[in-house]
C-alpha cells in the first residue's frame, strides 16, 4: 500500500539518504526545502522554510499523511507551539532528536540510559537551550502529550560523502583548509576520546525500516553501529587518504586543549559531549533491521573522503571557526575566497581584534 510521507527539511546528510531508499514506487514522497529542486518521479519537493508557520500550513493541510518525519532543528518553545500541528496532520510523526541527549555512561548506552538534561547538576549549563538539551525537553513535550503517534530516532554522529566530521568540526571548515594547503588544527583531548560514527545512509535505512510500523509508536529508537573508535583513528585515516590523494602531508596543528573551551558558550558540546566516550548498544533497532549490514566505520568514511576530495561542495555557514583557528596558526584566508563583504569584515574583525566568541 503506497504511502504518503513528508520529510521536513529532508535535504541533508540522513535526508538525501531517505528520499532514495522511499523512493521505491511505493511511496509518494514530499520533501521540503528552501531551495528550488527538480522533482523526479515519486518525489515531489515543496520549496518554502519550514519554520514559518503560513508554509507549514499549507504544506500540512495538503492532504492527510501517513508520515511525517522531521528533520527540523527547532528551539524548545518553537516545537511546543507547532507539535499538536504536526502531530494531529498524520498517523506517525518521527522526530529526528539526538544522541547527544545521552549523559556520560561507563557502560553502552540503550534507549534507557539517563539523560543529560535529568541528571545534570550544572545550574550554568542547565539554563541555556543548548541542542542536547532543547532535544531532550523537546522529547519531554511529546511524553506529555496526549498524542501517542510519534516515535523519536536518537542518531549520533553521521558522516556522508557531504559530511565528515573532526570532533567538533564540520568538513566545511577541517577539510576545507587541507584542500587550500592551510593547517588542520586538532587537540589531544578530544583525540583520546572513543566516539561512534555511523553512515547516513545505514541510519537512513533504519528510519525508513520504523515507518509504518504500530510497534514503534511511542517508542524511542538510536540508530547506530556498534562499532567504536577513538577520534585518533579517524584523524590518522584522514591524513593517510589526504597524503594518498595529494601527494603531500597534510599540515597539522595538534593543541593539547580544544580551543571552544575558553570560549563562553562554545564549550558545552566539548564538554558534555565530546568529552564523553560513546558507545551504543544498537539491539532494538535491531529488532527492524539487520544492523550487521551496517557499513564499517573505517570503510565508509575513506569511501566518503575520497569521493568528496573529488567532488568538493562546502555549505559555509560563518567564517568563525576560520579567524578563530587562523589566530592560533598565524595564517591567514585570502579575502578572495569570501564572498560577501560582511563577512569580510567579520573575518578581519574576529581574526585581529575581536575576542574569540
Amino acid at each position: 500500500m503506497n504511502k504518503s510521507i513528508l520529510l521536513l527539511g529532508g535535504t541533508g546528510a540522513m535526508g538525501n539518504h531517505l528520499v532514495q531508499i522511499l523512493n521505491d514506487g511505493k511511496h509518494d514522497v514530499f520533501v521540503t526545502s528552501r531551495s528550488q529542486r527538480q522533482n523526479r518521479p515519486g518525489v515531489t519537493y515543496i520549496q518554502g522554510n519550514a519554520h514559518d508557520d503560513n508554509f507549514l500550513d499549507q504544506v500540512l493541510n495538503m492532504k492527510r499523511w501517513d508520515v511525517i518525519v522531521d528533520f527540523m532543528i527547532y528551539n524548545t518553545s518553537e516545537f511546543a507551539c507547532r507539535v499538536n500541528l504536526l502531530l494531529d496532520a498524520c498517523k506517525q510523526y518521527v522526530f529526528l532528536s539526538s544522541s547527544r541527549v545521552y549523559a556520560d555512561s561507563k557502560e553502552p548506552i540503550t534507549e534507557q540510559s539517563p539523560r543529560l538534561l535529568d541528571v545534570c547538576k550544572d545550574e550554568e549549563y542547565l539554563k541555556t537551550d543548548e541542542y542536547a538539551l532543547s532535544k531532550a525537553r523537546e522529547e519531554n513535550v511529546l511524553f506529555n502529550s496526549e498524542y501517542k503517534n510519534w516515535t523519536i530516532i536518537r542518531p549520533y554522529i553521521t558522516y556522508s560523502e557531504i559530511r565528515l566530521q573532526l570532533g567538533v568540526l564540520e568538513k566545511d571548515y577541517w577539510l576545507y583548509q587541507a584542500l587550500h594547503d592551510r593547517t588542520i588544527v586538532f587537540s589531544k583531548d578530544i583525540a583520546s576520546k572513543t566516539t561512534t560514527l555511523t553512515y547516513g545512509y545505514d541510519v537512513a535505512r533504519g528510519i525508513a525500516a520504523l515507518l509504518g510500523e504500530d510497534s514503534a509508536l511511542g517508542e524511542i529508537f538510536h540508530i547506530t553501529i556498534a562499532e567504536h573508535h577513538k577520534w585518533q583513528e579517524i584523524f590518522d585515516m584522514y591524513l593517510r587518504v589526504l597524503e594518498e590523494e595529494l601527494g603531500k602531508k597534510p599540515k597539522v596543528l595538534m593543541l593539547e586543549e580544544n580551543p571552544r573551551m575558553k570560549i563562553k558558550g562554545h564549550e558545552w558540546q566539548v564538554k558534555y559531549d565530546r568529552y564523553y566516550n560513546r558507545v551504543f548498544d544498537n539491539s532494538k533497532i535491531a529488532r527492524y533491521i539487520d544492523v550487521d549490514t551496517f557499513k564499517p566505520t573505517l570503510e565508509g568514511m575513506e569511501e566518503c573522503l575520497r569521493d568528496f576530495i573529488h567532488h568538493p561542495s562546502y555549505r559555509i555557514g560563518g567564517y568563525g571557526d576560520f579567524a578563530m583557528y587562523d589566530r592560533i596558526t598565524g595564517e591567514w584566508m585570502p579575502l578572495a575566497e569570501i564572498p560577501s563583504l560582511k563577512d569580510k569584515i567579520k573575518y578581519l574583525l574576529r581574526r585581529t581584534i575581536l575576542p574569540l566568541k
